[in-house]
Order: C-alpha cells, then structure tokens, then sequence
C-alpha cells in the first residue's frame, strides 16, 4: 500500500546513514590546516596513501621489519581512539606479529589544535625514551603511556612520564637533558607532514602497506580488530 511504499525506501536511507555515520565521524574545523577536529579520522580526497614515506631503520618498529605486511600508523599520545586503537594494534601483533606476517610502525601526528603542548611533549619523551632505552624501550613507554593516561588533553605530564621512565629503567637525567634539546622537533614535523601527504587528517591515522610496498590501504579512525583483520587478509 502508500503507507508501505513510503516506509520502505525511508527505512533503507536511514539505515544507510546510520552505517556511514559508524564508518565516517566528521566535525567542523575551522583551523588551515584542515585536521579533522573529531580525532576519529575521515578517508581525504586530498593526498595519497602511495605517498607514505619508506620504512627505515629511523621508525620505530614492532615485530619483523620484513614481515610481508606493514602498519603504519600516525598517531597522537592523546587521542582518546589512538588508545583505543592502541588496543586493536596489540591483538593484531599478538595474532600476526609474533609469526612474522605483520609488524606494526609508530610515526607521530601530535594534534596541537586539540592538545596544545601535551601531546607534542608526549611525542618528545617516546623519541628521547628511544634514543637512552632503544626500541623495545621504545615500545614499553608506548603502551604503558596508553594504559595509564586520561588522553584528550587531562594527563598530568609531570606525573605520568617521569613514573614510565622510571618503570622502564631510563635514567631521568640523561632524559631531561634530552627534552630540553629540541633534537627530535624536526624529525616529529617530518611525521606529522607526511601524514598529512599521505591523506591523514586525524588519528589514528593508518596505511597498511602489502608485500614488496606495491599496494596500499589506508586505514581511518580506530578501527575494530575484525575490518583491520580483513584488510590485512587482503594485503
């Protein structure tokens, strides 16, 4: 009848909307820079995923750097879905990784419009834990960063870094030291441009990179375990 004839085709165009607003949570930004101010990320028509910089001994690496696909992920210490995020990624490299199928890359993309001076400072005290502990040290502050913070701009920076560092055995000296260089500045714009080259325009900002770096997928927002599964599977 009329009233199911109408129903109907109203029901399939909210479904829809529906399941692009769970894929795609976008929000007005008025900054220059175009940064999704959602923090969830959105799929950009501007930049592409070929432009992602080569992986090199420079990163920081999770599992085999060989391994025939790699995760890169841009990412920002205070991003309430870069933790969540954070999550997902360990499930991964605890299928994937310790197999060798998948390594998992950190690069950062410090939201300063939405956490001005934590999360840049966050992103100072990982590069100085890498360069005093290595890269296992590296990953430890990482997790441990994500488990025990607020995220969206409420961690208490002079509390929380210095019991990590302590926890992971780096000495405090050396590491202050290292904060106050501004050694890492420019190697953390250098993440931050190529993430926006490569389409990024919030965190977690992702592209899986398939065997031999011929195909990528770009991977927006924190994504659950299944669809980062399923774009592995294709890569």
């Amino acid at each position: 009848d009329i009233k199911n004839n109408i129903t109907i085709p109203a029901a399939i165009v909210i479904a829809g909307l529906l399941i692009s607003g769970a894929v795609i949570y976008t929000n007005v930004n008025t900054q220059p820079t175009s940064i999704n101010t959602s923090q969830q990320g959105i799929v950009q028509k501007t930049g592409s995923t070929n432009n992602v910089r080569p992986v090199d001994k420079s990163d920081h690496i999770l599992g085999d750097p060989n391994a025939p696909v790699v995760i890169v992920e841009y990412s920002d210490f205070e991003c309430p879905f870069c933790k969540r995020f954070n999550s997902t990624m360990n499930q991964i490299i605890d299928e994937y990784g310790k197999s060798g199928k998948v390594a998992w890359v950190y690069r950062h993309f410090p939201l300063d419009q939405l956490h001005p001076v934590k999360a840049r400072a966050e992103a100072i005290a990982s590069e100085c834990v890498n360069k005093i502990g290595g890269n296992n040290a590296f990953w430890k502050f990482e997790n441990r960063f994500f488990k025990l913070t607020l995220s969206n701009n409420r961690t208490n920076i002079e509390i929380v870094i210095p019991k990590i560092i302590k926890e992971i055995g780096i000495n405090e000296q050396v590491f202050n030291k290292c904060m106050n260089s501004g050694k890492y500045d420019q190697h953390i714009k250098d993440d931050e441009a190529n993430a926006i080259k490569t389409g990024g325009r919030g965190t977690p900002w992702s592209i899986i990179i398939s065997k031999n770096g011929k195909k990528t997928y770009p991977l927006s927002g924190s994504q659950p375990y299944t669809t980062v599964k399923q774009l592995i599977e294709i890569a």
